[in-house]
C-alpha cells in the first residue's frame, strides 16, 4: 500500500490523524447508509416483483377479452362502447425520499366516464375487459412507480458501495500506512537526536575532567 505524499513532521502527523478520524467516521456512516439502502431496496424489490407478476398475468387476459369481444361483436359496436366509457386520467408525479434518495410518488385519479353503452348488443367479454381495465391501469402505474424507485435506489447503492470500498480499501489504509511511516520516522529522528545529545554531553564531560 503506497503512502500519501506528506512530509514526516509532527504538524503533518497531527493533521493526518484528524483526517483519519474523519475518514473512519465517514466510512461508518456510509456503511450504515448502505445497509439501510439494501434493506429498503429488498423490500421495494419484492413489492415490484409482486406488482410485475400481476401486470404480466392480467395484461394477456384483458387483451384476450378484447380480441374475443372484437370477434363476437361488430367492430363499430366495440369502438362505440370503448368511446362511451373513456375516462380522463390525471397523473401527478410528486417526490419522496427514501434513505436520502429522491424517488417518484404517483398521484392519479380517473375522471367521470363520458357515457354508457348498451349491454344488450355487446359481448360479456367486452364488459369484463372494460371493467378490468381501470384496475389494471392502477396496478400498471403502481408498477411503474416501483420500477423507477428500484432503478434509482440501485444507482445510489452502487455509488455508495464504491465510496465505502474506496474508503475501506484505499483511503483509510493509505492514511494508516502514512501515519505509521511518519511515526516511525519521527521516532527515528528522536532517537538520533537523543544519541547526538548524549554524545555531545559525553564530550563536554570528558573535556571538563
Amino acid at each position: 500500500m503506497s503512502r500519501l505524499p506528506i512530509n514526516p513532521t509532527r504538524m503533518e502527523l497531527l493533521r493526518l490523524r484528524k483526517r483519519l478520524v474523519v475518514a473512519q467516521r465517514g466510512h461508518k456512516l456510509l456503511k450504515d447508509k448502505l445497509d439501510g439502502l439494501m434493506k429498503e431496496f429488498l423490500e421495494i424489490s419484492n413489492k415490484y416483483k409482486t406488482s410485475r407478476l400481476i401486470v404480466d398475468e392480467e395484461l394477456p387476459q384483458i387483451l384476450k377479452l378484447f380480441v374475443i369481444a372484437d370477434i363476437t361483436s361488430s367492430r363499430q359496436i366495440t369502438e362505440n362502447a370503448l368511446e362511451s366509457t373513456k375516462q380522463d386520467l390525471e397523473l401527478k408525479i410528486n417526490r419522496n425520499r427514501i434513505m436520502g434518495v429522491i424517488v417518484p410518488k404517483f398521484e392519479f385519479s380517473f375522471g367521470e366516464t363520458k357515457g354508457m353503452y348498451s349491454f344488450i348488443h355487446t359481448s360479456p367479454e367486452l364488459d369484463r375487459a372494460i371493467s378490468s381495465l381501470k384496475d389494471f391501469m392502477t396496478e400498471l402505474l403502481k408498477m411503474a412507480e416501483l420500477e423507477e424507485t428500484v432503478r434509482l435506489m440501485a444507482v445510489e447503492i452502487e455509488k455508495t458501495r464504491r465510496r465505502v470500498n474506496a474508503l475501506e480499501y484505499t483511503v483509510i489504509p493509505r492514511m494508516q500506512e502514512t501515519v505509521k511511516y511518519i511515526t516511525n520516522k519521527l521516532d527515528e529522528m528522536e532517537r538520533s537526536n537523543t544519541a547526538r545529545l548524549m554524545k555531545i554531553k559525553a564530550l563536554r564531560l570528558a573535556q571538563e575532567s
